[in-house]
């Protein structure tokens, strides 16, 4: 087995680099206002509701519009879409630190604008981790992924604490003031940086469309809703201890946004070590292993803060969760990312966004309740619970391990020559292909159609069957339907190498010194006058 890359090759790229290092500032921005909103709805409202939905509003616009972003990320160019992401966040934050330094600032004000800022990273994140594929090659994928984890949680180990500093001196108006100046170093990073965008022969997919031909691939891929379910899973349980962190500050360590700041930061240290582990953790274990220990360790980690009222407990406490939150989040990632070509990894980021910050929108507002019902301690060891059931679903749905296929594009599809003068909106399309199987490959060729099948609608295509000839019982024919000309061309350039074993495969079965015939027909109840009707010249050869 040929050797891993080092977690450390990314950085052998100058433009990961200057990216990274932007990222740094701007991540610590971002804590230094988390912190700030946190505590300022402490000192606005004694709910521990409307404290964790501080939380909530962040991630929910995640799971609400990450799928819209993840179209914009296919079908636009990715830097243009991260720019305009950060540019409308500075413009939010600068507006929130103006109208708390006037004191003008009430609860649900606060959440409105921590609201604008989570649809900010909403379309910000599929862009930018679609965009780790264009940065790095495939081999260092892995690394580049942990190594953005990496970064967000040596910034989470400080900045909160930078952040409670911040809002102990000199108020939660200046922290929104030093997150608003935090979006500069990767603006102009992002304006640097000028990536080749390869031709695209087609034109762009319509919004509504390039949406739910992401959510059908996603769907009809049985390894990405696996992650996608165990991260929901590991999203809602988790972030049990970060929704009431502000509380259990406050009612069990007995300090101030200070002390809020440095149990964070211990979070964040456990999770830059739980980042350095990754690498060797991987080579030793599988990704079910990895995950499912995560889980067990969360849960331990999850009771213990609950249980504890001694300041260093409580600190020592975050140290594991920190670093099984960055080994179960990462391992996510990557898995989605190695599984999907790269016209709809985008889409298919934007999905497990949403699950998992859907998961973690769900969960602060339901531990929010149950600490007001029954306090921050039950309500952690609840989630510690729910933590050990993700762990079990493992035995059922276990993580599967990177994938090894080829998901670059085929490339061998060339466009028919037709007689008929096709717009790209022609349609409906027909397609039939014919077959010839001798009766002893049945059992075999049905098992591979129906991969096909799968294969085919996943790429776009509807009413996919297969028939048998009852005066030829050797012909089989597969027929499919697409919309569109246009469709039907995007449906076979989404081919991949790996797609190739299950073409491969049927045509051996196939009998006859000829190819399988292929018909493409246009369904017609009459004949437009003005609509593929001409017939082309060909000229004689």
């Amino acid at each position: 087995m040929a050797d891993r890359p080092p977690m450390l090759a990314p950085f052998r790229h100058e433009t990961f680099r200057l990216l990274w290092l932007a990222t740094l500032v701007s991540n610590l921005g971002g804590l230094v206002q988390s912190v700030g909103a946190g505590w300022m709805m402490t000192t606005l409202t004694d709910s521990h509701n409307m404290i964790a939905l501080v939380q909530a509003s962040t991630t929910l616009p995640i799971m609400v519009f990450s799928i819209a972003a993840g179209a914009l990320a296919d079908n636009f160019d990715r830097r243009v879409v991260m720019l305009i992401a950060q540019g409308g966040m500075m413009v939010v934050s600068l507006t929130l630190a103006a109208l708390a330094f006037m004191g003008l600032l009430n609860p649900w004000l606060l959440l409105g604008f921590t609201f604008l800022i989570g649809c900010g990273t909403a379309l910000f994140n599929p862009s930018w981790q679609a965009s780790m594929g264009d940065i790095v090659p495939r081999a260092d994928l892995p690394g580049a992924v942990t190594l953005n984890a990496m970064g967000y949680n040596m910034m989470r180990s400080v900045g909160p604490a930078v952040g409670g500093l911040i809002v102990a001196l000199a108020g939660a108006a200046a922290a929104f003031a030093v997150n608003a100046f935090s979006y500069v170093p990767l603006l102009y990073a992002l304006l640097r940086w000028k990536p080749e965008r390869p031709p695209n022969k087609l034109p762009r997919e319509s919004f509504g469309s390039a949406m739910w031909a992401g959510i059908r691939y996603v769907s009809l891929s049985p390894n990405l809703t696996t992650v996608l379910f165990r991260g929901f899973l590991f999203g809602f349980a988790a972030v049990a201890i970060l929704a009431l962190l502000p509380s259990v500050a406050r009612e069990y360590v007995g300090g101030g946004a200070m002390v809020y700041g440095t149990l964070l930061g211990s979070f964040g240290l456990g999770a830059i070590g739980g980042a350095f582990l990754n690498g060797r953790v991987r080579e030793r274990y599988s990704n079910e292993t990895i995950v499912r220990v995560a889980c067990v360790a969360f849960a331990i980690s999850s009771a213990a803060l609950g249980f504890s009222r001694d300041p260093l407990l409580s600190h020592l406490a975050l140290l594991p969760a920190g670093a099984c939150w960055v080994l179960s989040l990462s391992l996510f990632n990557v898995s989605i990312q190695l599984s999907s070509p790269r016209w709809v990894v985008g889409r298919a980021l934007s999905l497990y966004q949403t699950a998992t910050f859907g998961g973690m929108s769900a969960g602060s507002w339901i531990w929010g309740l149950s600490a007001d019902a029954l306090g921050p301690d039950s309500a952690l060891l609840l989630a510690g619970a729910v933590m050990l059931i993700c762990a079990l679903v493992g035995f059922r749905l276990p993580l599967p391990q990177f994938n090894a296929r080829d998901l670059n594009p085929l490339n061998t599809f060339n466009e028919p020559v037709l007689k008929l003068d096709l717009r790209p909106r022609s349609g409906p399309i027909m397609v039939m292909v014919d077959y010839r199987i001798g009766q002893e490959d049945i059992t075999r060729f049905l098992a591979l159609m129906a991969d096909r099948r799968r294969i085919r609608i996943r790429d776009g295509a509807r009413q996919w069957a297969l028939l048998r000839d009852l005066e030829h019982p050797e012909v089989w024919t597969e027929s499919y339907h697409v919309p569109t000309w246009i469709d039907y061309l995007r449906h076979n350039l989404r081919r991949t190498k790996a797609d190739a074993e299950n073409i491969d495969l049927i045509r051996a079965l196939h009998r006859g010194g000829e190819p399988p015939v292929v018909r493409r027909m246009i369904e017609r109840q009459t004949v437009p006058l003005r609509d593929d009707t001409p017939i082309r010249d060909t000229p004689e050869v």
